[in-house]
């Protein structure tokens, strides 16, 4: 199954969620899975980002969707990439 890497920035509105409710952030993670897709791996981070996903997903239109359904919250911006497992890039090219 594809894989995409998802960065994340709150708002003040998610940051102040989060700090009232912590627990929020595995709530988000079933609304995603309730969207088409999982969340695998998540990471809180320094730096201008907040958190760092690597999320499963049948296709983009699916990353879509959850980058739309949650931005419209009013509380994250996300930007998704794509990834390529190196195995698969190497076999891609011939190695």
């Amino acid at each position: 199954m594809p894989k995409y890497l998802m960065l994340s920035t709150l708002s003040d509105q998610g940051l102040q969620t989060l700090r009232a409710n912590p627990d929020r952030l595995r709530e988000v993670n079933k609304d995603v899975e309730e969207l088409g897709a999982k969340v695998i791996h998540q990471w809180f981070v320094l730096g201008p980002y907040d958190f760092v996903n690597i999320v499963e997903a049948e296709n983009a239109a699916v990353v879509a969707e959850v980058s739309i359904s949650l931005g419209a919250r009013g509380s994250v911006q996300t930007q998704s990439y794509e990834m390529l497992e190196v195995d698969d890039l190497i076999k891609l090219l011939g190695g």
